[in-house]
């Protein structure tokens, strides 16, 4: 159960011609594989195979083709031939010295199926001196495939597949905002700024609050006043003040009429040079650098506008186009949208679910519905009310997964994508059914897209197992407790961890029996590996023949 060991087997050997007309021969000891047993990583069977020629064995002018091969019940797999060559052949293979003898390395890769957990390695060799062909005796040099990675296939199935969450809030601040202008040196409120559109929508806000005050709630409204950076700095402090008063009796009158009580928050600004440099910035002013350079040069409030006037063309267009803008009260009225409650939400998706917004509808299904049949009703419901909103169709491609209906899963899936193709839920959502079908390439492109989705990192660490990064998969896994979570602390050896992590799930199923089975073997507890298994094997009863041919409990079942 051990990795990088080398295999005795006495009895097999290959024998090579040498020189002197003698025969000498390799066995199998002349060969380590690692790892052993082989292991299951990302789809294939690898391994690492070392060949070592002792010396005077291998003759100048033979050719020696290796050809190493997987053998199990129903099946046979042939790696890469590998080619050696004595010193006198004019060939580009590995040469190995006849007097010294000489080492190789092969590499050996098949494509894992289904029975290939109970196998043996071969090595078939194949010599040829001049035109000569002498096939030699085959030799074991390893046994086994252990499949434990293999496992992320059926763990993808209890995964936590990624819902699209709602974007519901109870209650929605809002500000409605109204402006008026005044003229220089004035602090009146002309009948021309009050009939304008923003004033009057203003007016209307207020009105529909309180015909509606169960709905929106009035927190306060803010006026702030200003005057224009020109003219004396006290006589424009006394202005904006003035304005402030004049804005702030007009809110209250408004706010009489129709009836409503709040706090109106008034300050006043003597000189606006904030908003003065952003008017500037934004103008089209041909020596607008120059104003603001000034700005930046001096902070004195006289001195500024001494050296703006100095530019005398300038400071005419900044009479006419900018100034007059600055001149001016901002009233905003904060107010609050609060939504329908629960029992209300509740009452409409049975009475007219038309009349639902669609965050209400994901909301309600999210957090509102018990069980997974009413899910599905409500996100049907939405389908057909909302049906260019992807989440609806996720949410029920989710809900098929947890059944473990992958069919109508995908057919939702694909549905969701093809109304937003970077959704992220549903991008994870399929890589996790790829992983599950051993499709790691199409697992990697769709998790790729599914930055964001709720489950991403989860779905990471499965992916990272299939690509055979178990370190990398235990990190990402490490707030997690499943079936998943355990598998990658076994893969990366991270064996306490992995105790902690199965004493953790709350509802263990027949693959965390198994998977303390596999944890029980690697710890060397036979009695363990033996009650865990029984457990495993109640639970799913296919597991018994995955358990006699699994390579983990080699040493169990002697």
């Amino acid at each position: 159960m051990k990795k990088n060991i080398y295999l005795l087997f006495t009895v097999a050997m290959a024998t090579l011609l040498v020189g002197c007309g003698k025969s000498k021969s390799l066995v199998a000891e002349n060969f380590a594989v690692s790892p052993t047993p082989l292991e299951y990583m990302a789809g294939d069977v690898p391994a690492t195979i070392s060949i070592n020629v002792p010396a005077k064995v291998m003759n100048k002018k033979v050719v020696v083709a290796c050809t190493p091969i997987l053998k199990w019940e129903d099946g046979v797999a042939n790696g890469e031939t590998f080619t050696l060559q004595g010193e006198k052949v004019e060939a580009n293979n590995t040469i190995i010295s006849y007097k010294n003898g000489g080492h190789a390395t092969m590499r050996f890769c098949v494509p894992f199926q289904e029975g290939m957990e109970k196998s043996e390695l071969f090595m078939q060799f194949n010599a040829r001196k001049g035109k000569k062909v002498v096939k030699m005796p085959t030799v074991k040099i390893g046994y086994g495939t252990q499949c434990t990675a293999a496992l992320v296939t059926k763990t993808a199935k209890t995964a936590n597949f990624g819902a699209a969450p709602d974007n519901f809030q109870r209650v929605i601040s809002q500000k409605q905002e109204a402006a008026v202008k005044f003229l220089i040196g004035q602090a009146n409120l002309r009948g021309s700024e009050l009939n304008s559109q923003n004033v009057r929508d203003f007016i209307a806000t207020l009105k529909n609050i309180k015909s509606d005050e169960q709905s929106l709630v009035l927190n306060n409204i803010e006026v702030s006043a200003y005057a224009s950076p020109d003219g004396a700095y006290a006589i424009n402090e006394k202005l904006a003040e003035r304005r402030g008063e004049v804005s702030e009796g007009y809110v209250n009158q408004q706010l009489k009429q129709n009836q409503l009580s709040t706090n109106v928050d008034t300050k006043y600004t003597a000189e606006d040079w904030d908003g003065f440099q952003e008017l500037v910035s934004q103008s089209n002013l041909q020596d607008k650098d120059i104003i603001l350079r000034v700005l930046s040069m001096y902070q004195d409030p006289e001195q500024r506008e001494q050296e703006i006037r100095n530019v005398a063309v300038v400071y005419k267009e900044l009479a006419d186009a900018v100034l007059p803008e600055l001149r001016r009260a901002r009233m905003v009225i904060n107010y609050d949208v609060i939504g329908r409650s629960d029992d209300a939400i509740l009452a409409l998706l049975d009475e007219d679910a038309s009349k639902l917004s669609v965050e209400e509808m994901v909301y309600a299904a999210n957090m509102l519905a018990t069980t997974d049949a009413q899910k599905e009703s409500i996100f049907k419901k939405m389908v057909s009310i909302y049906p260019n909103d992807y989440r609806a169709y996720n949410n029920l491609g989710e809900i098929a997964l947890k059944k473990g209906d992958l069919d109508n899963a995908q057919y939702y899936l694909r549905q969701a994508l093809s109304i937003q193709s970077n959704a992220p839920e549903p991008n994870v959502n399929l890589g996790l059914i790829a992983i599950q079908n051993s499709q790691f390439q199409d697992a990697e492109m769709y998790i790729a897209k599914g930055v964001g989705a709720n489950n991403f990192d989860e779905a990471m660490a499965h992916l990272y197992v299939a690509q055979g990064k178990y370190n990398q998969a235990s990190v990402k896994m490490m707030n997690s407790a499943n079936n998943s979570a355990a598998l990658a602390n076994i893969l990366a050896q991270n064996y306490s961890d992995a105790l902690s992590t199965l004493n953790k799930i709350k509802n263990p199923d027949a693959m965390t029996y198994y998977l303390r089975a596999i944890l029980a073997a690697r710890m060397e507890d036979k009695s363990e590996v033996k009650d865990n298994l029984a457990k495993a094997i109640a639970l799913d009863a296919s597991l018994a023949k995955k358990a006699a041919n699994d390579a983990e409990f080699s040493d169990y079942n002697k």
